[in-house]
């Protein structure tokens, strides 16, 4: 049943569909028996994961992005996915991983979403078909504190590969913009950073905890009205080192469609699938934003900023443009 587009202040950028936008966001979902007659790239699908899976080539995906529902209480726009045993939880991720696994092309690279809770059944069934290279853990400001309990502040993601020798990575299209705190020099000269206009800075080397993702809230106009949206810094990361320009990036869980949207906005082809309708329309009408606005937050000057850098960001653009306009 169609959401109705709810009103929100005048600030607030959270994207909404309106009752109008509707018909020509709907024709560009693709259905089962559309990806059974003619499976392309950059399709947006709904149906059920287990349905689809037969009618997508295997080994046709250079990297796969999963965030499946963890093993919460959960209201998904009024379809409910309620917390389980630990053994029927991981029976669930079985039902449908091996699947996915297929799709991988054997150079390809797999990424998984969890929380503390689920994220040991994950490891054991991601271990039984790839290699797991890595566990990246995030933090995560957003959430409500708890009174019986530390407040959850922190999730992980599982890197996995089909082959240890032959996967692809590329740390130098990841690196970290940090602000330096205790400039040192050598012989006068900064060592290891860069003096600039809009302060001191160093680039780094990524390490496997995220200190610098901010959650979609109301004023980022990627946010959506979906529960556990991932943001599209934490996907860009993600695609940037572990796809090339042109590759193909398969995500079984689309929600919103944020690793869509990050595979369009870096130049990558997408196939995502998803049971919800409304968050289809989500994904298309970002998709189409995305066309126009390929901005991704705290992703500038082809690297990574800190959180709360947006000054610096837009100063260093600046100063980019001005000296690049005098060059002419």
């Amino acid at each position: 049943m169609p959401g109705k587009a709810k009103e929100r202040a005048h600030r607030n950028k959270t994207l909404s569909v309106s009752e109008a936008e509707r018909p020509m966001l709907e024709s560009q979902i693709c259905s089962l028996d559309d990806l059974k007659s003619n499976f392309h790239d950059d399709m947006v699908v709904h149906g059920d994961l287990l349905e689809c899976l037969d009618f997508i080539p295997d080994a046709y995906f250079d990297l796969v992005i999963i965030d499946p529902p963890y093993n919460l209480d959960k209201d998904f726009n009024g379809r409910r996915f309620s917390a389980m045993d630990t053994e029927a939880y991981e029976e669930y991720l079985h039902s449908w991983f091996g699947k996915v696994c297929d799709k991988l092309k054997e150079t390809g690279s797999l990424y998984m979403c969890g929380d503390w809770k689920c994220t040991s059944a994950m490891q054991r069934v991601v271990e039984e078909k790839l290699t797991i290279v890595n566990r990246i853990t995030w933090q995560r400001e957003k959430g409500r504190g708890a009174k019986a309990n530390w407040k959850n502040g922190m999730e992980d993601i599982w890197f996995a590969v089909k082959n240890l020798k032959r996967y692809y990575f590329d740390v130098d299209s990841v690196m970290v913009r940090r602000k330096v705190m205790a400039p040192y020099k050598e012989n006068g000269e900064p060592k290891d950073w860069e003096e600039t206009q809009q302060g001191n800075f160093r680039l780094t080397y990524p390490s496997n905890f995220w200190d610098d993702i901010s959650v979609p809230f109301w004023s980022m106009p990627e946010n959506t009205d979906h529960p556990t949206q991932k943001p599209e810094k934490l996907y860009a990361k993600l695609v940037l080192a572990s796809s090339k320009k042109g590759d193909k990036v398969f995500d079984p869980f689309l929600g919103s469609g944020t690793s869509a949207v990050v595979a369009r906005k870096l130049g990558r082809s997408f196939c995502g699938i998803e049971v919800n309708r409304e968050y289809c329309l989500w994904a298309i009408k970002r998709l189409i934003n995305a066309t126009s606005d390929p901005i991704i937050q705290g992703y500038a000057d082809g690297v990574f900023w800190e959180r709360n850098s947006f000054g610096f960001q837009k100063r260093a653009s600046t100063a980019k443009t001005h000296n690049g306009s005098r060059k002419k």
